[in-house]
C-alpha cells in the first residue's frame, strides 16, 4: 500500500508538472518586453537587445536593392500580433550571439497577458516561417520540421503563395540564389569542391549539387535513388547542406 501511495504521489507530481518540452534542456537566458518587431524572425526587446529566432526563416524585408520577400508583411504581422508588448524569456541551445550582436535564442512568452508560447514554433505552425537549421544553434530544432509539414500540408500561411511551393531541383531557375527548399532524387556522390564540405551528392536531371557540410557528413552515405526534401542556401548550382536536419528522405519523384 505505501508504494502504491508513493507511486500515485509521483505520478500526480508528474501531471502537474507536465512532461518536460523541448526548451527544458537548453540554457535560460534574459527576459524582456518586446517592443519592436523587426520581421517574422527577429525582434527588439525593451533592454535594446536584438533576437534572432533560431532554426526559422521569415520571409526578410527589403534592404540595399532588394525588395521584401512575398509574404514579409504577413509574417511580420503574424509576430506583431502574437508577441509585441508581452515579456519573453530566452532560450539558448549552442552559439548565444551573431555577428551583429543579436541573440540567438528560442524565445517564449512569460506573462498573463495571453496564452505561453514559443514563438519558433508559432511561426513555423501558422506558416509564417520556414524552418531552418544551423549546427551551431540546432538544438530544440527537430520538432519544428514535424510543424512544417503540418503548415504545408494544410496550405498555411506562406504556403499558399506561389512562390513558396517547393519545386524539383531540376525545375530551380539556373541563376537563383536564396534560401530554398527543393525535391530531388539522389544520383550519386563525389569528392566534395567547395569549401567546408566533405562530399557533394547530385540529384536526377539536375545540375544542382547537394554541398555536404561536416555536420552533416553522414548524408554522403546515402543511397542514389532516394527522394529527398534539401533546404539549404542555393547559389549557382549548388546548396550548402549544414545540418543532417535539412535533409529529409521522402517519396522519390516520378517525373
Amino acid at each position: 500500500m505505501a508504494r502504491l501511495k508513493v507511486g500515485l504521489v509521483v505520478f500526480m507530481t508528474l501531471v502537474a508538472c507536465g512532461a518536460p518540452g523541448p526548451l527544458d534542456s537548453l540554457e535560460p537566458g534574459e527576459r524582456g518586453r518586446v517592443v519592436r518587431v523587426v520581421d517574422g524572425d527577429t525582434i527588439v526587446l525593451d533592454t535594446g537587445q536584438s533576437v534572432r529566432l533560431v532554426g526559422i526563416e521569415a520571409p526578410s524585408g527589403g534592404y540595399r536593392d532588394r525588395a521584401p520577400q512575398p509574404y514579409h508583411t504577413e509574417s511580420k504581422r503574424m509576430m506583431e500580433d502574437m508577441v509585441l508588448g508581452r515579456e519573453v524569456q530566452l532560450h539558448y541551445g549552442g552559439l548565444t550571439r551573431d555577428r551583429y550582436d543579436r541573440a540567438l535564442a528560442h524565445a517564449q512568452t512569460v506573462d498573463a497577458l495571453g496564452p505561453t508560447l514559443w514563438l519558433n514554433a508559432e511561426m513555423v505552425k501558422r506558416g509564417g516561417a520556414r524552418v531552418r537549421v544551423y549546427p551551431d544553434t540546432a538544438a530544440a530544432n527537430a520538432p519544428l520540421l514535424k510543424f512544417e509539414r503540418d503548415a504545408r500540408r494544410e496550405e498555411i500561411g506562406l504556403w499558399r503563395a506561389v512562390e513558396y511551393r517547393i519545386p524539383y531541383a531540376s525545375d530551380l531557375p539556373k541563376a537563383y540564389e536564396g534560401f530554398q527548399l527543393v525535391r530531388g532524387q539522389v544520383s550519386g556522390m563525389r569528392g566534395a569542391e567547395g569549401f567546408g564540405a566533405v562530399c557533394d551528392l547530385s540529384l536526377q536531371n539536375s545540375a544542382l549539387r547537394l554541398q555536404i557540410q561536416t555536420a552533416a557528413a553522414s548524408l554522403c552515405q546515402e543511397a542514389p535513388g532516394l527522394g529527398v526534401l534539401a533546404r539549404g542556401y542555393v547559389r549557382g548550382d549548388e546548396m550548402e547542406i549544414s545540418h543532417p536536419l535539412n535533409f529529409e528522405l521522402v517519396e522519390a519523384p516520378t517525373n
